[in-house]
């Protein structure tokens, strides 16, 4: 296993480590949790330039970069649900996760026929617009947490900090949806039995 792999690896095993400290709902563990989840989404753009700098790409790394990035991103959103303060409604989560196994299925499909799938414009700005979301709904899980613990306020009395996180949600599940759509119709071609 090459360095670049090794740590696409690492960034999986820090999935059960975020979810740990995700659920104990005082700030230092959300700040925990936080810290954890930027470290795992740094060691994305990391392991990628390696690879590309050492020219160590490999068809098991092509295999467990999308993997581990699937499990961390689902992993935070799924915890969102839970977390009442968030105002993250689980439908949005489901179509979030519904589109990763269909272009998922997509990829594999076009696999079996020697095509490969690039990335699209359209899935960068989901990626983008997931991180975004993900890290502002936990620094507000953290602003949250020092309102109660250092200033004894209670944050359900500031609705802005609940609608913040439904909107950024909002617009992602939105560009989720496109992004999805738009790859199944670019491809499309994949289903005809002819081809």
């Amino acid at each position: 296993m090459n360095l670049a792999n090794k740590i696409t690896f690492v960034r999986i095993l820090l999935v059960p480590v975020f979810i740990f400290f995700m659920f104990f709902g005082d700030f230092y563990s959300h700040l925990t949790a936080m810290l954890v989840f930027i470290i795992a989404s740094l060691t994305d753009t990391l392991d990628g330039y390696l690879a590309r700098k050492y020219g160590s790409i490999t068809d098991f790394g092509k295999f467990l970069d999308p993997l581990a990035d699937k499990l961390l991103v689902s992993a935070a959103l799924i915890s969102f649900v839970e977390i009442e303060e968030l105002s993250i409604p689980a439908w949005m989560v489901i179509i979030i996760i519904s589109r990763e196994f269909i272009i998922t299925g997509l990829r594999s499909l076009a696999a079996t026929k020697n095509i490969i799938i690039p990335a699209s414009l359209h899935g960068k700005y989901k990626t983008t617009s997931q991180m975004i979301t993900i890290i502002t709904s936990l620094f507000i899980l953290c602003l949250n947490s020092s309102l109660r613990k250092f200033f004894n306020m209670d944050p359900n009395g500031i609705p802005l900090l609940k609608l913040i996180p439904f909107i950024l949600m909002f617009i992602t599940t939105v560009l989720t949806l496109f992004s999805g759509l738009s790859y199944i119709f670019k491809h499309k071609y994949l289903f005809l039995k002819n081809q």
